[in-house]
């Protein structure tokens, strides 16, 4: 997750222009599998109205799902894995 997130963190707009959906696939994916591990409702994730904050976002929910590592189970782990294989296959 961190390779995605310092390989686009210096993207322009012009670039992300057919890419921010994927990114914002994944950060809505792992959300939802944080809010599982945490035992909360899942919530929609907003897009910004800049998708230069996309790494950002991704950051922060990554941070939260670390922090609930140790909840997941092993199909939570496997989906948060095909979640980030699949946002690297479109966004490089």
């Amino acid at each position: 997750m961190g390779r995605v997130v310092e390989g686009t963190r210096h993207w322009s707009p012009a670039r992300w222009s057919s890419r921010a959906g994927a990114m914002h696939a994944l950060v809505q994916a792992l959300a939802d599998l944080a809010a599982d591990a945490e035992g909360q409702p899942r919530r929609p994730v907003p897009r910004l109205p800049n998708d230069t904050h996309l790494p950002d976002q991704l950051q922060v929910i990554g941070l939260d799902l670390l922090e609930f590592e140790s909840k997941l189970t092993e199909e939570q782990r496997a989906a948060a894995e095909a979640a980030i294989q699949r946002a690297r296959a479109a966004l490089f």
